[in-house]
């Protein structure tokens, strides 16, 4: 009897696996899979798109400390978490080489000393971040509520392709304001002035010499004069 009874509950609990039902006699619903359903789609792994809002911008800046007001520009935006809004800063260099006891030598000079190229969306965040750190002037072209112009395609294009190829630099004036040098070369060779301004992008001097009884600036090259 023990026996029987057995073979029954065995039979009975392979039906109820076979076809579970529930209480009230309802097929039971299956149940879900741990692992991921056929045919359901992968996690998406394609990045999210740039801030189509990204636009170059001139800051200007206390001359002297770009690096180092860049350098906290940067460290600001990360501890306030506006990296959605920020992209790039740089300061405008280009290279040049000059010429140092007979040998070249290539270094990187300021092309816009004061000044930052920044690559942002403008927005009050932005400006309240940039307005906030030490050193910085303010977005060039801004106004009372007026936004700044961004620079155009060329302007970038201009600024950021002269920081490739190396250039030859203008030589340094031995000279300063207020020295007495003579004309050596050229029309007023022999006439003798001061020094009033030094072009030295040109490698040159504005000298002022008297011309017929009155002070005329004269624009002369280094090696047209030298010291009286």
């Amino acid at each position: 009897m023990v026996t029987q009874a057995a073979g029954f509950q065995k039979q009975a609990m392979s039906a109820e696996t076979a076809n579970p039902e529930t209480a009230n006699g309802e097929p039971a619903a299956p149940k879900a899979d741990s692992g991921p359903a056929a045919g359901a789609a992968e996690p998406s792994t394609v990045p999210p798109a740039r801030n189509p809002n990204m636009r170059w911008y001139v800051v200007k800046v206390q001359s002297g400390r770009e690096e180092a007001i860049r350098e906290a520009i940067e460290r600001r935006v990360k501890i306030e978490g506006l990296q959605d809004y920020f992209e790039q800063i740089i300061v405008p260099t280009e290279k040049v080489t000059e010429m140092r006891k007979g040998k070249r030598v290539v270094k990187e000079r300021k092309l816009y000393p004061g000044y930052l190229m920044v690559k942002l969306e403008f927005n009050d965040k932005m400006l309240y971040l940039f307005r906030e750190t030490s050193g910085v002037g303010d977005f060039v072209g801004a106004g009372l509520n007026k936004p700044p112009p961004p620079m155009s395609d060329h302007e970038v294009a201009r600024m950021l392709g002269q920081r490739g190829e190396a250039v030859e630099a203008p030589p340094k004036s031995k000279f300063e304001k207020g020295d007495r040098v003579k004309v050596k070369d050229g029309t007023f060779a022999g006439m003798e002035g001061e020094v009033k301004e030094l072009l030295e992008g040109k490698g040159a001097v504005r000298v002022e010499l008297t011309i017929f009884g009155r002070p005329v600036p004269v624009e002369l090259e280094y090696w047209q004069v030298d010291y009286a």
